[in-house]
């Protein structure tokens, strides 16, 4: 039976560590983001968690049932750094761009954490924050609820595999990230056009453009369709 969480200020240490620092569930998120970024989802463990904060790794599991628990706390945490300093101007489009942008930069700055996180639901403070926005500029905006939660589902799936998409190739080798891109030019570049007739004609702008994340241009495209559906509605 998992033990039970109690809450943060009764779990905390009443004595610092020997480094001098008091644990908190938030110090213990940003340590794991870091050890992330530094070594990658196999060097996240309870032991070296516990070694870089400088306490036993039992300790741990009063704030977190498990790593798992941790794990959601990770992607609620990059949520939240989203939205930190976001207000809604009331113009829906606006706003809704923005936020979707926020969300994608947030897991992109953390590809390690991105890999762990896209795919799951926290139910945590800062998710809700966040489903609660979207879904209130859409309704605000005037789109039916129907239409409201299809155009939510559409926008925040397509934040987060193209907040995937991107994070795996950041999270790659310097060398094979380097080898993936220069393809566009070693190869596409060269091909012959009798072959590949719109490979060759597109080739330069395919260089330019395939390096670089698609996300803003299918968001975008995802609002155009939003407006002229909004439009429409009766």
């Amino acid at each position: 039976m998992p033990k039970p969480v109690v809450p943060e200020e009764k779990r905390r240490r009443r004595r610092p560590t020997k480094s001098g620092t008091v644990l908190s569930e938030r110090l213990i998120v940003e340590t794991a983001l870091r050890m992330l970024r530094e070594h990658g989802s196999s060097g996240l463990t309870a032991r070296r968690l516990g070694l870089a904060l400088d306490a036993d790794p039992s300790t741990l599991y009063r704030y977190f049932r498990g790593m798992d628990e941790l794990t959601l706390a990770i992607g609620d945490a990059l949520i939240g750094q989203a939205l930190e300093g976001w207000e809604p101007t009331g113009e829906w489009r606006d706003d809704l761009r923005s936020t979707g942008l926020r969300i994608h930069a947030a897991y992109v700055a953390h590809p390690q954490a991105a890999l762990l996180t896209t795919n799951r639901v926290t139910g945590r403070a800062n998710e809700l924050a966040a489903d609660e926005a979207v879904l209130d500029i859409l309704r605000r905006a005037g789109f039916p609820l129907a239409d409201t939660v299809r155009i939510y589902h559409a926008f925040i799936d397509q934040t987060l595999a193209f907040a995937a998409l991107d994070a795996a190739s950041l999270a790659l080798p310097s060398e094979a990230l380097d080898a993936d891109e220069s393809m566009w030019r070693s190869t596409y570049a060269h091909l012959p056009a009798d072959r590949y007739p719109r490979i060759a004609e597109a080739a330069p702008l395919l260089a330019t453009r395939m390096v670089t994340s698609a996300y803003e241009t299918a968001l975008d495209m995802l609002l155009d369709s939003a407006e002229v559906r909004l439009r429409k509605a009766p």
